[in-house]
C-alpha cells in the first residue's frame, strides 16, 4: 500500500513517531519518576511483534522517522531485533533511539549494524556525586563509557546529548556540558523541565529556562542561529569554530506546537497525539481483536490512527508553576 499523508485538523503533517517499548528503567531520574516507581506488569506491555505492527502501519500513513524510547529502551529484551525490523520497513528514513547510556557499551555496535542512524543520550551532569543524586541509581562512568561506545560505533546520524536544565542541580554545569559535547564531536540539546507526573516536589523551584541559559552559554561560545533541522523539536545554534551545535528544546519559553510533526505511542499501546495533554486512544483493541488476520488488524489500526488525528490539539498548556501536574502520567510512560 502506498503511503498516505497523515494530516491533523490544523494541517500539520505527522511524519515522526516516538515508540515506547517499555516503561522500565534502571535509573530513577528526579524529573522523571519517584524513587519507588511502580512499573507495569509485563502482560500489559505490547509484544515486539505488536510494536513492529504499529510502526509498519504508521509508515503506510507517511511516517518516515521512528524514535525508540522508554523508560530505558535498551533494557527491553531483543530490542536490537525490533530496531532492525523497523529500519527495514518501506518508507522509514531514520530509526533513532533515546537512551540513558547505561547499556550502550554492550549494544552500541549491534544497534548501528541493525540500522539505527542516531542515538540521543541523556546526560545531566559530569560530576559523579551530582549525577548519582539526579539519577538516584546511575553511575556516571558507566554512562561515559556508553558515550564512548556510541561514538566508536559510527552511527550515520551521529550521537547527541540531551540535558534537562534544573535550577539548583545543574544550571552551573551547562557550559561544561556543552564543551564536553563539542569536544567529542556531538550536538547537545538543553531541555526545559516538563511538568509530567507527580514527583513529590514543586517543579517551579527547579525550572530553568532557555532564556536564562542562553546568555550564560554566550559568555563561553560565539553562537549564531542555525537553520539545521533534526526533524524534532530542538532549535539549534551554530558554535563558531566548531562543526557541531547547541540546541534548545523549549516547551515553556518558546513552544514549538505550530510545527509539531509527531505523536507518541506508549509501551501499552496508548496513542498520545500530544505530550502535554491527557487525551489518548488505546490501540490494543485493534492489535488484539478477535479477527486475527493481518489485513483486518492493520486496517482497524489505520482507521483508529486517522481518527486520533482529529483530537490532536493545537498545542499543549504546560504550566511548570502550577501546584499540581496537569499531566498525571510520568515521563517514563510516554517516552519523553
Amino acid at each position: 500500500m502506498s503511503a498516505l499523508p497523515l494530516i491533523d485538523r490544523y494541517g500539520r503533517e505527522i511524519s515522526y513517531i516516538r515508540l515506547s517499548v517499555t516503561d522500565r528503567c534502571d535509573f530513577r531520574c528526579q524529573y522523571c519518576m519517584p524513587m519507588n516507581m511502580r512499573f507495569l506488569p509485563k502482560r500489559d506491555i505490547l509484544s515486539l511483534d505488536e510494536l513492529l505492527q504499529v510502526a509498519r502501519v504508521f509508515t503506510t500513513l507517511g511516517v518516515k522517522k521512528v524514535r525508540i524510547t522508554g523508560g530505558e529502551p535498551l533494557v527491553r529484551k531483543n530490542i536490537v531485533w525490533l530496531c532492525e525490523q523497523i529500519a527495514a520497513l518501506d518508507g522509514v528514513r531514520e530509526v533513532a533511539i533515546t537512551s540513558n547510556g547505561s547499556q550502550l557499551v554492550k549494544l552500541a555496535k549491534e544497534l548501528a549494524a541493525a540500522g539505527v542512524r542516531r542515538v540521543n543520550i541523556s546526560l545531566d551532569s559530569l560530576v559523579p556525586a551530582r549525577f548519582r543524586e539526579l539519577t538516584r541509581t546511575g553511575d556516571l562512568q558507566q554512562v561515559l563509557n556508553g558515550v564512548d561506545a556510541a561514538l566508536a560505533a559510527g552511527f550515520p546520524g551521529g550521537v547527541k546529548l540531551n540535558t534537562v536544565m534544573m535550577r539548583g542541580f545543574n544550571e552551573d554545569e551547562l557550559p561544561t556540558l556543552a564543551k564536553f559535547a563539542l569536544d567529542n564531536g556531538m550536538d547537545i540539546s538543553f531541555i526545559e523541565e516538563m511538568p509530567l507526573g507527580d514527583i513529590g516536589r514543586w517543579r517551579g523551584d527547579t525550572y530553568y529556562s532557555a532564556t536564562e541559559a542562553m546568555p550564560q552559554l554566550q559568555q563561553h561560545f560565539d553562537l549564531t542561529a542555525s537553520d539545521y533541522d533534526s526533524g524534532g523539536p530542538a532549535r539549534y545554534w551554530q558554535v563558531a569554530g566548531r562543526q557541531n551545535r547547541i540546541g534548545f528544546i523549549t516547551p515553556h519559553s518558546h513552544n514549538f506546537c505550530s510545527t509539531c510533526n509527531r505523536v507518541r505511542i506508549t509501551a501499552t499501546g496508548e496513542l498520545y497525539p500530544c505530550l502535554g495533554q491527557n487525551d489518548a486512544s488505546d490501540l490494543k483493541p485493534a492489535l488484539r481483536g478477535e479477527d486475527s488476520s493481518r489485513e483486518t488488524s492493520d486496517e482497524a489500526l489505520r482507521q483508529l490512527i486517522m481518527q486520533v488525528m482529529q483530537i490532536k490539539p493545537k498545542g499543549h498548556d504546560f504550566d511548570v508553576y502550577a501546584p499540581d501536574a496537569k499531566v498525571i502520567r510520568f515521563m517514563s510512560s510516554t517516552g519523553g
